[in-house]
């Protein structure tokens, strides 16, 4: 195994930053994809070790010729994906055609908040559909902050119950 790691290891030193080098260019800079074609060419030779025998030919040429067939291999592999988009903004959500899906959904969490008690659906409509913070519900409701936390936190329990009665599960 030590063999093995030194050859490795004078391969690196001898023709890293070379290997590198061309590996940038032909991943038109990408340094991510250049080192990991680097750590590939490098693998391929402790592999194939035979390859790397001087009587055979120039050991850079080969770790240069296998790097630029494995960047060629990545480019076809990549432009066989079709459809794939590399893109760092994710997409936008599909337009919908109509509401009906929005009409289903607005339907049931009626239906679930109706089937609640009064308190917890009061703190739910004052904290989510509302949009007031717990000191505001809390006003409003006449009832300290921490039962709008309290009844808010057993509201929403009830409520997933509910609609996991009404057949809607996630």
């Amino acid at each position: 195994m030590s063999g093995d790691d030194d050859l490795i290891r004078a391969l690196h030193e001898e023709h890293g930053d070379a290997l590198f080098a061309h590996a940038l260019r032909l991943t038109s800079g990408d340094r991510q994809r250049a080192e990991d074609l680097v750590q590939e060419t490098l693998l391929r030779a402790w592999q194939h070790p035979e390859a790397l025998d001087p009587g055979r030919g120039s050991v850079r040429a080969w770790l240069f010729t296998t790097a630029r067939n494995l960047a060629i291999d990545a480019w076809r592999r990549r432009a066989a994906r079709v459809g794939e988009v590399i893109t760092d903004v994710p997409p936008e959500a599909p337009a919908v055609a109509d509401d009906t899906d929005r009409a289903v959904e607005s339907w049931l969490v009626a239906e679930a908040l109706s089937r609640l008690s009064r308190p917890h659906r009061e703190v739910l409509v004052e904290c989510f559909y509302q949009g007031r913070s717990v000191a505001e519900a809390a006003s409003r409701l006449g009832v300290p902050p921490g039962t709008v936390k309290s009844r808010t936190h057993y509201a929403l329990r009830s409520l997933k119950l509910v609609l996991e009665e009404l057949g809607v599960t996630r």
